[in-house]
Protein backbone atom coordinates (compact mmCIF):
# COMPACT_ATOMS: atom_id res chain seq x y z
CA UNK A 1 0.00 0.00 0.00
CA UNK A 2 2.60 2.21 0.66
CA UNK A 3 4.57 1.84 -2.48
CA UNK A 4 0.93 2.82 -4.48
CA UNK A 5 1.00 6.21 -2.62
CA UNK A 6 4.62 6.44 -3.42
CA UNK A 7 3.87 5.64 -7.08
CA UNK A 8 0.99 8.04 -6.98
CA UNK A 9 2.51 11.31 -5.20
CA UNK A 10 4.94 11.13 -7.68
CA UNK A 11 2.68 10.57 -11.32
CA UNK A 12 0.71 13.55 -9.48
CA UNK A 13 4.08 15.81 -9.11
CA UNK A 14 5.72 15.07 -12.28
CA UNK A 15 2.21 15.33 -13.89
CA UNK A 16 1.83 18.72 -12.47
CA UNK A 17 5.45 19.51 -13.17
CA UNK A 18 5.06 19.19 -16.79
CA UNK A 19 2.05 20.53 -17.49
CA UNK A 20 2.59 23.91 -15.31
CA UNK A 21 5.93 24.07 -17.29
CA UNK A 22 4.34 24.08 -20.08
CA UNK A 23 2.09 27.04 -19.58
CA UNK A 24 4.92 28.74 -17.25
CA UNK A 25 8.35 28.82 -19.70
CA UNK A 26 6.63 30.26 -22.93
CA UNK A 27 4.74 32.90 -20.84
CA UNK A 28 8.04 33.54 -18.88
CA UNK A 29 9.84 33.92 -22.46
CA UNK A 30 7.34 36.05 -23.82
CA UNK A 31 7.53 38.03 -20.88
CA UNK A 32 11.20 38.65 -20.58
CA UNK A 33 11.38 39.30 -24.19
CA UNK A 34 8.87 42.13 -24.06
CA UNK A 35 11.10 43.66 -21.08
CA UNK A 36 13.86 43.48 -23.13
CA UNK A 37 12.53 46.15 -25.48
CA UNK A 38 11.74 48.66 -22.89
CA UNK A 39 14.19 48.64 -19.54
CA UNK A 40 18.39 47.92 -19.79
CA UNK A 41 19.60 44.63 -20.60
CA UNK A 42 20.65 44.57 -16.55
CA UNK A 43 17.15 45.40 -15.22
CA UNK A 44 15.72 42.61 -17.01
CA UNK A 45 17.97 40.08 -16.16
CA UNK A 46 17.91 40.43 -12.69
CA UNK A 47 13.77 40.04 -12.96
CA UNK A 48 14.46 36.89 -15.52
CA UNK A 49 16.77 35.34 -12.56
CA UNK A 50 13.46 36.24 -9.78
CA UNK A 51 11.18 34.53 -12.32
CA UNK A 52 13.37 31.43 -12.40
CA UNK A 53 13.35 31.55 -8.30
CA UNK A 54 9.71 32.28 -8.37
CA UNK A 55 9.28 29.29 -10.63
CA UNK A 56 11.51 27.04 -8.93
CA UNK A 57 9.70 27.79 -5.43
CA UNK A 58 6.10 26.70 -7.18
CA UNK A 59 7.74 23.96 -7.82
CA UNK A 60 9.02 23.00 -4.09
CA UNK A 61 5.55 23.59 -3.22
CA UNK A 62 3.69 20.98 -5.22
CA UNK A 63 4.70 17.99 -3.06
CA UNK A 64 2.78 19.83 -0.12
CA UNK A 65 1.95 18.21 2.45
CA UNK A 66 4.10 14.70 1.64
CA UNK A 67 7.12 16.86 1.26
CA UNK A 68 7.52 20.04 3.48
CA UNK A 69 10.28 22.59 3.36
CA UNK A 70 11.39 24.60 6.18
CA UNK A 71 13.07 27.68 5.82
CA UNK A 72 15.32 28.98 8.47
CA UNK A 73 17.50 32.11 8.93
CA UNK A 74 19.78 32.25 11.26
CA UNK A 75 21.85 35.03 10.02
CA UNK A 76 22.69 37.68 12.56
CA UNK A 77 23.84 40.50 10.53
CA UNK A 78 22.85 42.73 7.39
CA UNK A 79 26.41 43.18 4.91
CA UNK A 80 25.98 43.94 1.90
CA UNK A 81 24.69 42.19 -1.10
CA UNK A 82 26.47 40.46 -2.92
CA UNK A 83 27.19 37.18 -1.22
CA UNK A 84 28.65 33.76 -1.92
CA UNK A 85 26.44 30.71 -0.38
CA UNK A 86 28.08 27.76 0.16
CA UNK A 87 25.81 24.34 0.58
CA UNK A 88 26.14 20.85 1.01
CA UNK A 89 24.79 18.87 -1.15
CA UNK A 90 22.72 15.64 -0.31
CA UNK A 91 20.06 15.85 -3.46
CA UNK A 92 19.52 16.96 -6.83
CA UNK A 93 16.59 18.88 -5.04
CA UNK A 94 19.23 21.01 -3.77
CA UNK A 95 19.11 23.78 -6.65
CA UNK A 96 15.71 24.17 -6.47
CA UNK A 97 15.68 24.47 -2.77
CA UNK A 98 17.87 27.66 -3.68
CA UNK A 99 14.95 29.34 -4.54
CA UNK A 100 13.78 30.15 -0.70
CA UNK A 101 17.04 32.68 -0.67
CA UNK A 102 15.59 36.42 -1.16
CA UNK A 103 18.04 37.70 -3.63
CA UNK A 104 18.93 37.82 -7.12
CA UNK A 105 21.54 35.11 -7.90
CA UNK A 106 22.87 32.07 -10.29
CA UNK A 107 24.19 28.75 -9.13
CA UNK A 108 27.57 27.23 -9.90
CA UNK A 109 26.47 23.99 -11.74
CA UNK A 110 27.78 20.69 -13.13
CA UNK A 111 27.43 19.27 -16.57
CA UNK A 112 23.60 17.53 -16.32
CA UNK A 113 21.46 21.03 -15.29
CA UNK A 114 22.64 22.02 -18.47
CA UNK A 115 21.46 18.96 -20.67
CA UNK A 116 18.15 19.09 -18.86
CA UNK A 117 15.76 20.02 -21.66
CA UNK A 118 14.18 23.41 -21.93
CA UNK A 119 15.67 23.93 -17.91
CA UNK A 120 18.79 23.76 -19.33
CA UNK A 121 18.84 26.58 -21.82
CA UNK A 122 17.00 29.05 -19.41
CA UNK A 123 20.14 27.96 -16.94
CA UNK A 124 22.65 29.15 -19.60
CA UNK A 125 20.47 32.45 -20.47
CA UNK A 126 20.16 33.70 -16.91
CA UNK A 127 24.09 33.42 -16.46
CA UNK A 128 24.49 29.94 -14.62
CA UNK A 129 28.19 28.71 -14.93
CA UNK A 130 29.52 25.42 -14.90
CA UNK A 131 33.34 25.54 -13.70
CA UNK A 132 34.10 22.16 -14.89
CA UNK A 133 33.37 23.07 -19.16
CA UNK A 134 34.92 26.79 -18.57
CA UNK A 135 38.91 27.57 -18.92
CA UNK A 136 39.78 28.88 -14.89
CA UNK A 137 40.34 32.47 -16.46
CA UNK A 138 37.41 32.74 -18.18
CA UNK A 139 35.15 31.53 -15.21
CA UNK A 140 36.55 34.12 -12.48
CA UNK A 141 36.24 36.66 -15.14
CA UNK A 142 32.56 36.18 -15.35
CA UNK A 143 32.36 35.33 -11.46
CA UNK A 144 33.85 38.39 -10.35
CA UNK A 145 31.85 40.54 -13.43
CA UNK A 146 28.22 39.25 -11.65
CA UNK A 147 28.91 40.00 -8.13
CA UNK A 148 29.94 43.74 -9.03
CA UNK A 149 26.56 43.90 -10.66
CA UNK A 150 25.31 42.70 -7.39
CA UNK A 151 24.74 39.66 -8.24
CA UNK A 152 24.75 36.26 -5.33
CA UNK A 153 26.55 33.49 -6.64
CA UNK A 154 25.34 29.97 -5.31
CA UNK A 155 27.82 26.81 -4.77
CA UNK A 156 28.03 23.62 -3.83
CA UNK A 157 31.26 22.91 -3.74
CA UNK A 158 31.38 19.39 -3.11
CA UNK A 159 30.88 19.70 -6.69
CA UNK A 160 28.19 15.84 -6.64
CA UNK A 161 25.71 15.56 -4.44
CA UNK A 162 26.96 12.86 -1.78
CA UNK A 163 23.89 11.02 -1.72
CA UNK A 164 23.34 10.40 1.76
CA UNK A 165 24.01 12.50 5.31
CA UNK A 166 28.11 12.00 5.07
CA UNK A 167 29.88 14.98 3.30
CA UNK A 168 32.06 15.30 0.71
CA UNK A 169 35.35 17.66 0.71
CA UNK A 170 34.92 20.66 -0.55
CA UNK A 171 36.50 22.27 -4.24
CA UNK A 172 38.10 25.42 -3.67
CA UNK A 173 36.93 27.46 -6.40
CA UNK A 174 34.33 29.05 -4.59
CA UNK A 175 36.70 30.04 -1.58
CA UNK A 176 39.53 31.20 -4.29
CA UNK A 177 36.42 33.63 -5.81
CA UNK A 178 36.04 34.94 -2.27
CA UNK A 179 39.16 35.77 -1.52
CA UNK A 180 39.49 37.28 -5.07
CA UNK A 181 36.00 39.55 -4.38
CA UNK A 182 36.04 39.85 -1.27
CA UNK A 183 32.64 39.40 -0.88
CA UNK A 184 31.00 37.84 2.84
CA UNK A 185 30.77 34.16 2.08
CA UNK A 186 27.27 33.11 3.56
CA UNK A 187 26.61 29.02 4.64
CA UNK A 188 23.70 26.99 4.09
CA UNK A 189 23.03 23.91 5.36
CA UNK A 190 20.55 21.34 4.10
CA UNK A 191 19.34 18.59 5.57
CA UNK A 192 16.22 15.51 5.57
CA UNK A 193 16.09 15.80 1.36
CA UNK A 194 19.05 13.00 1.03
CA UNK A 195 16.13 10.58 -0.25
CA UNK A 196 14.29 13.23 -1.60
CA UNK A 197 14.89 12.16 -4.52
CA UNK A 198 17.63 9.00 -3.53
CA UNK A 199 20.71 9.02 -5.78
CA UNK A 200 20.13 6.84 -8.56
CA UNK A 201 16.23 7.54 -8.86
CA UNK A 202 13.12 9.59 -10.00
CA UNK A 203 11.31 8.55 -7.01
CA UNK A 204 10.76 11.26 -4.53
CA UNK A 205 9.68 10.04 -1.05
CA UNK A 206 7.51 12.00 1.90
CA UNK A 207 9.62 13.83 4.29
CA UNK A 208 10.48 17.28 6.08
CA UNK A 209 13.38 19.00 4.28
CA UNK A 210 14.95 21.73 6.47
CA UNK A 211 17.29 24.91 4.73
CA UNK A 212 19.07 26.76 7.12
CA UNK A 213 21.17 30.36 6.65
CA UNK A 214 23.89 30.85 8.53
CA UNK A 215 25.97 33.99 9.87
CA UNK A 216 27.82 35.22 6.98
CA UNK A 217 31.58 34.91 7.32
CA UNK A 218 32.69 38.55 6.71
CA UNK A 219 36.30 39.51 4.94
CA UNK A 220 37.74 41.03 7.86
CA UNK A 221 36.89 37.20 9.42
CA UNK A 222 38.90 35.27 6.64
CA UNK A 223 41.30 37.70 4.97
CA UNK A 224 44.64 36.35 6.82
CA UNK A 225 43.39 32.73 5.24
CA UNK A 226 44.55 30.72 1.89
CA UNK A 227 41.68 28.92 0.10
CA UNK A 228 42.77 25.31 1.97
CA UNK A 229 42.09 26.85 5.26
CA UNK A 230 39.16 28.94 4.06
CA UNK A 231 37.28 25.58 2.53
CA UNK A 232 38.31 23.99 5.94
CA UNK A 233 36.54 26.47 8.20
CA UNK A 234 33.36 26.53 5.97
CA UNK A 235 33.35 22.93 6.10
CA UNK A 236 33.53 22.37 9.76
CA UNK A 237 31.06 24.83 10.36
CA UNK A 238 28.45 23.55 7.71
CA UNK A 239 29.11 19.66 9.48
CA UNK A 240 28.47 21.24 12.76
CA UNK A 241 25.29 22.51 11.93
CA UNK A 242 23.91 19.72 10.21
CA UNK A 243 24.66 17.49 13.51
CA UNK A 244 22.87 19.99 15.69
CA UNK A 245 19.81 19.82 12.89
CA UNK A 246 19.95 15.88 12.70
CA UNK A 247 19.29 16.14 16.32
CA UNK A 248 16.16 18.11 15.93
CA UNK A 249 17.94 21.55 16.92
Amino acid sequence: MKRVKLYFMNLYFYSFFILFSMMVIPALTLFVAFLAIFIPHRHAMKRFRRAISWYGRVMTLIPFPLIKIHYEDHSKNNSPEPYIFVSNHRSSSDPFLMCVLPHEAIQIVNVWPFNIPVLGIYARLAGYLNVNRMPSGLFFDRALKLLKEKVSIIFFPEGTRSGGKEMGNFHGSAFRLALQAQAPIVPICISGNENIPPKGSLLLRPGTIRVRRLPAILWDDYKDMNVFSLKNRVREIISRELSLMENGI
